[in-house]
């Protein structure tokens, strides 16, 4: 089930980053401190009353000082309306209408994507009622609320679950198909993937609309395995809106992997890794998908650098995909593309993969046994293990004290997992939860 966007909008200092952090801080989604991740406060993972949203923050992205700010709001207006299911636009009640507010809201009108117009800074009854002028832009009811201390929040987020679009069941596929969806920033060359892949294949099954807005799922067969290709319509047409790059991307790459097992993060050869690279990474990871990177271009760097080398280079880049399987591919010449279907196939087999509760539990506690951890005269004690979900491997231990399952300890356990099962190209989870009656 896709979790939908909510993106907010609207120009400089009107508080968009507040709102957001309003948002998500209450209720992060599973988001691990890997060093090498960027994170640039963009988008988040949040829950409202039990539906999982995806929140995204255009603050200090579409605005520079070089840009027209004109220019930026139409852009800013035009991604919103291209990406998400419902827009909050925000405008400040301290500083009243602004010609800016008026530039973005006759774009916002355009859409067909609910616009909910928030007044921030409203700390007051007298500020409440002047956000009234704000009727004035002609989008409907005025929601006033105060990012900074909460208020009127509630009834804007019970709002944007009534305009989001219903809860619905995915597209049905041929069983056992596995969903790739192929990820990465402008201009690497993922439509040439795509082409590549669907092109010699020549086994094309059926082009079928996603469940996103605009999405086309393309599904092909290799071998014996059928596999679609997610929103490949929006691969194709990810160059048209220039500038916002890296929003742009982002929110691209969230609607595809929403709907993927396994993604395809295609790296420029020439270029190396790029912060845009590391941040499409880090949202896969982030998302537990399977992923397989693919250096494309390869061609262009036969005889300046080995693949050994090249390779260690982006596991530097980039720890959090230690686990990502790195092929070299150029899919203008037409090699390479096939090994990374193939391998993404593994991975999918992997992601899919449950270790039986009792060698997993083997598994642990040797492992514990073997490097026991303790803090302020407190040891660690695992009680269970059980892994209750895959897609990706969710490992849940049931200890004495979760606190002592720190990120190095988390990794130390991932890493005797996968000496073990291997679960190349899947992230694993491991969560820690208090073992019922023990004392806190």
């Amino acid at each position: 089930m896709d979790r939908p966007i909510v993106a907010i909008v609207g120009r400089p200092n009107v508080g968009k980053s507040t709102l957001f952090n309003r948002i998500v801080g209450q209720r992060l989604a599973i988001v691990e401190d890997v060093p090498g991740i960027t994170r640039d406060r963009l988008y988040a993972e949040a829950e409202w009353r039990g539906r999982q949203l995806v929140v995204t923050d255009t603050g200090g992205i579409l605005f520079n000082e070089t840009d027209p700010i004109t220019v930026q709001v139409a852009q800013q207006a035009q991604l919103a309306m291209d990406e998400a299911d419902v827009i909050l636009f925000v405008v400040d009640v301290t500083e009243g209408l602004t010609s800016t507010d008026r530039t973005l809201a006759d774009e916002l009108r355009k859409t067909d994507v609910p616009v909910l117009l928030a007044a921030n800074k409203v700390d007051n009854e007298r500020q409440e009622l002047e956000s009234a002028e704000f009727y004035q832009l002609g989008l409907g009811e005025v929601y006033p609320v105060s990012s900074i201390h909460g208020r009127g929040l509630a009834e804007l987020l019970d709002t944007v679950l009534e305009r989001l679009p219903p809860i619905t069941s995915e597209e049905i596929y041929p069983s056992g198909a596995i969903r790739l969806a192929i990820v990465g920033k402008p201009n690497v060359g993922k439509s040439s993937v795509v082409n590549a892949i669907l092109g010699e294949e020549r086994v094309i099954v059926s082009s079928t609309p996603g469940t996103t807005r605009d999405a086309i799922d393309t599904v092909f067969r290799r071998d014996e395995q059928e596999l679609v290709l997610v929103d490949t319509a929006g691969i194709r047409r990810a160059g048209k809106i220039q500038g916002s790059v890296e929003y742009y991307t982002v929110l691209r790459a969230i609607r595809a992997l929403e709907r993927s097992d396994v993604a395809l993060l295609v790296i420029d050869a020439a270029e190396g890794v790029t912060d845009g690279d590391k941040r499409v990474g880090g949202y896969t990871h982030q998302a537990g998908r399977g992923c397989v990177i693919v250096i494309n271009k390869s061609d262009l760097t036969k005889g300046k650098i080995s693949y050994k080398e090249y390779t260690e280079g982006i596991r530097q880049e980039m720890p959090f995909l230690a686990y990502a399987p790195v092929v070299f591919a150029s899919a203008k010449q037409g090699w390479g593309v096939h090994d990374a279907v193939d391998t993404a196939i593994e991975v999918a087999a992997n992601h899919a993969l449950r270790i039986p509760t009792g060698e997993l539990n083997r598994i642990i506690h040797e492992a514990v046994d073997a490097h026991p951890i303790s803090q302020k005269g407190r040891q660690l004690k695992v009680r269970y293990v059980t892994m209750p979900t895959v897609k990706p491997p969710t490992v849940v231990l049931f200890v004495n004290d979760p606190e002592l399952v720190h990120f190095s300890y988390r990794r130390y356990l991932d890493n005797q997992i996968r000496k073990v099962y291997g679960y190349e190209g899947t992230p694993i989870r491991i969560l820690a939860r208090r073992s019922e009656n023990e004392k806190v």
